[in-house]
């Protein structure tokens, strides 16, 4: 009988053990996979409070309390997403975004305790991807981080990758906007799949909903001025002042028309 407990009792061990190098496989390998995410906040509780929930969901997490330290931990953390708070000392949030614009394009999301329309507004146009505004719920956090990093992993599933329209080329593999002469256009991720919608449906009316629901991934609603500001940059990126017609033109009470005549390239 003791022989038959013994047994037993090394049985239950071993499966204990097995249980656990099997968990710990799959964590590291679920590891592997996710998305890092740098939270810029200069209040501890908020940076607590962000960490806290997006490591619930399986992010991975960085927080830095002031603008000095976000170049080394950009350098050394490689996230795929920004939060970055609009209020900072020394400096601002709309400042620093606009500062990692010009070298960087990881999606940046503004986190701002300010509701007005203009503070929003400003923030996209100078290269924010999105806005979530305090208070927030988990859900709505989740949401828009999940909900921005599609849209930068994401891969149009056509045969043909690479376009051709008036002098510049589009990778929509690599995700690139070169000019004739090989010059790269940056692009952040939402701009780039801006164009992208644009590219698909050349010399057709896109309303503000289909490409608000399509590229943003957002409800519609009648105030929400993202998409004009979305194309406002891109405009800026893409059209010259010397052209006689715009790329993008506005179709009153409609939408938005890509006016050039989209083309296969060699890949």
């Amino acid at each position: 009988m003791r022989r038959y407990l013994s047994i037993c009792v090394k049985l239950y061990i071993c499966v204990i053990l097995l249980a656990q190098i099997m968990s710990l496989s799959h964590n590291e390998r679920m590891q592997s996979d996710t998305n890092k995410i740098l939270i810029v906040d200069d209040d501890p509780d908020i940076r607590e409070m962000l960490s806290e929930l997006l490591d619930e969901e399986g992010f991975q997490t960085q927080s830095v309390s002031d603008p000095v330290s976000i170049d080394a931990a950009i350098a050394q953390f490689g996230p795929d997403l920004i939060l970055l708070d609009l209020m900072l000392p020394n400096e601002s949030g709309l400042t620093i975004c606009q500062r990692l614009r010009t070298r960087i394009a990881t999606p940046i999301i503004m986190v701002t305790a300010k509701a007005s329309e203009i503070d929003r507004v400003v923030g996209l146009e100078i290269g924010a991807d999105d806005y979530i505004t305090k208070p927030f719920s988990k859900r709505e956090l989740i949401a828009r981080v999940r909900a921005v990093l599609r849209r930068g992993a994401h891969e149009l599933k056509v045969q043909q990758s690479m376009f051709a329209f008036r002098d510049l080329f589009i990778d929509l593999d690599s995700r690139t906007l070169k000019t004739v002469a090989g010059e790269l256009i940056p692009l952040t991720s939402a701009e780039f799949d801006l164009l992208a919608c644009f590219v698909g449906a050349p010399q057709k009316v896109l309303s503000r909903h289909h490409l608000l629901r399509t590229v943003l991934r957002r409800k519609s609603d009648l105030f929400d001025r993202s998409v004009d500001t979305l194309v406002s940059r891109l405009r800026k990126k893409i059209e010259r002042p010397e052209d006689d017609e715009k790329i993008i033109a506005t179709i009153r009470q409609q939408g938005y028309l890509f006016t050039p005549k989209v083309e296969p390239a060699a890949q």
